[in-house]
């Protein structure tokens, strides 16, 4: 069985880290990033016992010379990238009238630009792969706006907007583009939260149903995975 490079953003904690555990336990080797260099190093000392090798490196995502940076990380270690999930995001509540000035710019920056630089960055090891899959971690909010939503809603458009863009650009590449569309999600975002457990989905659910998507054969591609508390949005 060929081995699998899987390149996730934000892997520290919430859906990202479910998502870097979830490749590892499937034998996939893994880089990830986060600002915190204690964050990366806890999770190195969570993959001892997998299999594939697990990389990382401090970077603030909303930084383009430091997502380039990660991209030339990568690009030193291996020679493809078979799975790239652009994950990394920053929620900051408030309304588009009243929000403070920077907001738009740090969101946009961090949920929109980071995964248009580092896609086009890691597009050449993408390339030399025979199973290329890019998922973007959209959200309900690419969908429908909600209240204290803001900025956090516009750049979750523009981001359905550029998987949408890559779908239709690399088809005929053989590289399949998916958009992920979660709902209410248990993560840092919500946490003290006082809502009972299963109010909202586990960050694992998210993982399983990404991973799902990578088993399907050359000749299908999920392009949006739509994915919903029980009892519906919040």
């Amino acid at each position: 069985m060929s081995e699998t490079f899987a390149v996730v953003t934000g892997g520290s904690k919430g859906i990202g880290l479910a998502l870097c555990q979830t490749f590892a336990r499937a034998g996939f080797h893994v880089a990830t990033c986060s600002r915190s260099q204690q964050d990366l190093d806890d999770l190195q000392q969570k993959f001892g016992d997998y299999q594939g090798e697990i990389i990382t490196r401090k970077t603030d995502m909303s930084i383009r010379d430091e997502v380039e940076a990660f991209a030339s990380f990568i690009n030193g270690h291996w020679g493809q990238v078979d799975i790239l999930v652009n994950n990394a995001g920053v929620f900051i509540p408030g309304k588009v009238t009243e929000e403070e000035e920077g907001v738009f710019d740090t969101m946009m920056k961090t949920n929109l630009n980071s995964a248009y630089h580092l896609t086009r960055a890691l597009l050449p090891l993408i390339r030399k792969s025979t199973k290329g899959h890019i998922f973007n971690m959209c959200s309900i909010a690419s969908i429908m706006a909600y209240p204290n939503g803001g900025t956090y809603t516009i750049s979750k458009y523009a981001l359905l907007g550029l998987t949408k863009a890559l779908r239709a650009e690399l088809l005929e590449d053989n590289i399949k583009v998916t958009a992920v569309l979660p709902g209410a999600t248990w993560s840092n975002s919500w946490k003290g939260a006082d809502f009972p457990e299963d109010r909202l989905m586990q960050s694992q659910d998210i993982a399983d149903a990404i991973m799902a998507a990578t088993q399907l054969g050359p000749s299908a591609v999920v392009e949006e995975i739509l994915i919903r508390p029980q009892l519906g949005d919040l």
